[in-house]
């Protein structure tokens, strides 16, 4: 048992909850709680730390017959990110994916988002979490992004980040140019000349695009959308929540798909 908060695992555990560099060096990241160990691929985990009082409550669910290490509650709590830690802690493989290969699998029905820089970690991890429930093939985040195995938003995803395909590019105008290559057509949430988002036809390859909290997206970005779309608001509101004008965005394409497919059960 690691008793010890100076031990070097220790510090290395809590390097990799705290910095985006050290995680990226090592190609992992960090995933807390029950739930997330045990929804995990098998594949992907590398290492699991059980805290002392844990093990002494509860009896741990090994079902993936991994090894794990047990922790002093003292140390559990400095690796941890949350303020009432569940006790089970584990350091996993970052996945890899690739446009080109999601493009390949959803030709027909591809259903995507691309967002620009967006920063708020509960962002970040709620879109994910609404993408799989409407169904999206995949996620396309720039570079300057929250970093999306930031604790905070892996914490927000409730396990969405394992079975959510994303891809992080430092090029969007590409990544834009090969998603129109592959057949798909962009819309761009924006405010200039749009039209009502629930006036558009979502049932053919479709991408949305999604700005920053504070700006919106790129002039350059905007730019290379075929379509640009509103959310049309009542009162004085302004403009919605990253993850909310999202999730309206992905939850009407979902819709626009169920009744094409003839499945309009309430």
């Amino acid at each position: 048992m690691i008793t010890s908060t100076a031990n070097a695992k220790v510090k290395r555990l809590v390097s990799l909850g705290r910095k985006s560099k050290a995680r990226y060096e090592e190609g992992v990241f960090l995933v807390e709680g029950v739930k997330m160990f045990q929804e995990a691929p098998a594949e992907w985990i590398r290492e699991v730390y059980v805290s002392e009082s844990f093990l002494e409550k509860n009896e741990f669910n090994n079902k993936k017959q991994v090894y794990f290490e047990m922790v002093s509650d003292e140390v559990f709590r400095k690796i941890s990110d949350t303020q009432t830690p569940q006790g089970v802690l584990c350091v996993m493989k970052m996945p890899e994916y690739r446009l080109e290969n999601l493009l390949e699998q959803t030709k027909k029905h591809a259903l995507f988002l691309v967002l620009e820089d967006l920063q708020d970690p509960g962002n970040l991890g709620t879109i994910l979490r609404a993408g799989e429930g409407a169904g999206v093939d995949g996620v396309i985040i720039t570079k300057n992004t929250v970093d999306i195995f930031n604790p905070k938003v892996i914490r927000s995803t409730m396990g969405s980040i394992y079975r959510v395909p994303f891809v992080i590019t430092d090029d969007i105008l590409k990544a834009v140019t090969d998603l129109k290559a592959g057949g798909v057509t962009v819309y761009a949430a924006h405010l200039d000349e749009s039209k009502n988002y629930d006036l558009q036809d979502y049932t053919k390859p479709t991408a949305f695009l999604i700005g920053n909290e504070a700006n919106g997206l790129k002039r350059e970005t905007a730019d290379m959308a075929d379509h640009y779309i509103k959310i049309p608001m009542s009162g004085q509101v302004e403009s919605l929540n990253a993850a909310v004008a999202s999730s309206i965005l992905m939850y009407e394409a979902a819709r626009q798909r169920r009744i094409e497919k003839g499945d309009t059960k309430r």
